[in-house]
């Protein structure tokens, strides 16, 4: 079985506060779970892009399942627990959790994407 060594960064970045500028910051949440079918990299994790007052503008979880978009017949498929918030009233689009690098990768990009966003207006 491929052991995840990315996990263990992640699991050490856990609590961890990132000023971003400009007010905005980063809050890094993660700790070891059983594995299920849900979470079957056995991680719990909460990372979140928050602007000045404190409100998330972008956030990646497993914190709960995400409904499918309509259109798609989902009976009896395992909801997806990760997902990501890609904006302050976002209430999550499924995400295709590879490894804890790759969930590092994209999410550090979103927060590049979304503070240049900012920069520009």
């Amino acid at each position: 079985m491929h052991r995840d060594t990315a996990i263990d960064a992640l699991l050490d970045l856990d609590g961890s506060i990132l000023d971003q500028g400009g007010g905005y910051w980063i809050k890094l949440q993660a700790w070891r779970v059983e594995t299920t079918l849900a979470i079957p990299h056995g991680i719990r994790y909460c990372l979140t892009l928050h602007e000045p007052h404190g409100k998330r503008v972008l956030g990646y979880d497993n914190a709960h399942a995400v409904k499918p978009p309509k259109k798609f017949k989902y009976a009896g498929r395992i909801l997806a627990y990760d997902h990501r918030h890609r904006h302050a009233t976002d209430q999550g689009v499924p995400y295709a959790f590879l490894d804890a690098q790759q969930l590092m990768n994209d999410f550090f990009a979103d927060v590049d994407r979304v503070l240049q966003e900012v920069k520009q207006r």
